[in-house]
């Protein structure tokens, strides 16, 4: 008995972090939270991305567990969710091109990004909609779904899914807190292209969201 309980939670450990990795793909976010730490300490950016880190593994389990009733209270679907997920990525993704580079480099105009600061934008921006997304607590919804229709695995499914979440958490505070490694071993100019590039993907995914949360509402009125 002890022995498929931990086989069926090791499945479901593994089935959360493929579900879930490439959607919020931590080192993908890497780029995007170095820039929007700019002017914080190393420490001050570990200290930001654990936050982060707890933030997005409460975000994915409160998702999975209470997700659904949570919208099916408000009456809100999930289209309605990427719909303004979607946007709030892209409105983000536009104005990281906006980023003045040269301003960012003059020491005379840095503003030092201090803890203090670095709570208050732990959640919004960092953790939602830049780590977790529209797309990520969409997929967190179905998969809290599953968990509740396995009648057979009462212990496994939910023990899967905690470890899961705990191990992508891990996950995204070694990528953002040694952000400023993993980019710099591009150089300058290198880093500098990677943002832009990083910045303009952000824009489309966010604009991507918006149009396949459009499309779900759309479809059936079309059908009609």
């Amino acid at each position: 008995m002890l022995f498929e309980i931990l086989q069926n939670t090791v499945k479901n450990t593994a089935l959360i972090m493929a579900a879930l990795l490439p959607i919020i793909n931590p080192p993908g976010g890497a780029p995007i939270f170095l820039m929007l730490t700019h002017g914080a300490s190393a420490d001050t950016r570990r200290y930001l991305a654990r936050q982060v880190a707890w933030n997005a593994s409460l975000l994915l389990l409160c998702a999975m567990f209470i997700g659904s009733y949570v919208l099916e209270y408000f009456g809100i679907s999930t289209a309605t969710v990427k719909i303004a997920g979607g946007m709030l990525v892209a409105s983000i993704g536009w104005n990281m091109l906006q980023t003045d580079d040269a301003h960012q480099d003059d020491p005379a105009k840095r503003v030092e990004l201090t803890r203090p600061v670095a709570a208050s934008r732990a959640f919004y921006p960092h953790t939602f909609p830049l780590t977790v997304g529209p797309g990520s607590i969409a997929v967190a919804l179905t998969l809290g779904a599953s968990i509740y229709k396995d009648g057979t695995r009462p212990i496994a499914a939910p023990l899967g899914a905690v470890l899961g979440v705990a191990v992508i958490a891990l996950i995204i505070y070694l990528s953002y807190g040694f952000a400023d490694r993993i980019v710099g071993l591009l150089g300058k100019t290198g880093t500098t292209v990677l943002l832009r590039l990083t910045a303009f993907v952000v824009l489309c995914i966010g604009i991507e969201i918006v149009w396949d949360g459009a499309e779900q509402l759309i479809k059936p009125l079309l059908r009609h």
